[in-house]
């Protein structure tokens, strides 16, 4: 399971116009589950998400997580992490779960990162054509891999 973090003043998410879920300071989350990945790798990067400390405490240094700024979450499904790009011009994502495998860990994810404190969760609409828009503070961008957390 991979996921960038960025850290943003708002996020939103629209489908067909409409926006479906937007957040004021936090972290916007772009999710990709691959196969083989479980429950487990699910808890693992929630808890590592909400802990984390890429907010700036009162001396300018990132010593705060969401849980203790009280930020936001935004988590958007993006099968395209799991992108293979060794061969050729045109990415392969045989590596993405199928989207019902994939479903339900995202959904699991968003429910561990509530579980782990983070009081506000917006989500996307798993499989749908979305627009993210967000303002990145900093700019502040993370990339975890559960393959290298579980280590």
């Amino acid at each position: 399971m991979k996921a960038v973090l960025q850290r943003v003043t708002r996020a939103s998410v629209t489908v067909d116009g409409a926006c479906v879920s937007s957040i004021e300071n936090g972290l916007l989350i772009l999710l990709g589950v691959a196969q083989g990945d479980t429950r487990r790798d699910a808890e693992v990067l929630a808890e590592k998400t909400a802990n984390l400390r890429v907010f700036s405490d009162s001396d300018d240094k990132m010593n705060l997580s969401l849980l203790t700024t009280g930020g936001a979450a935004l988590v958007v499904s993006q099968f395209t992490l799991c992108a293979n790009c060794v061969k050729g011009r045109r990415p392969d994502f045989f590596a993405a779960a199928k989207p019902d495998e994939a479903n339900e860990l995202y959904e699991y994810f968003c429910e561990r990162i509530k579980t782990a404190g983070v009081q506000t969760v917006g989500k996307g609409v798993f499989g749908a054509d979305m627009k993210v828009e967000l303002l990145n503070d900093g700019p502040v961008t993370i990339i975890l891999d559960t393959t290298e957390l579980k280590k």
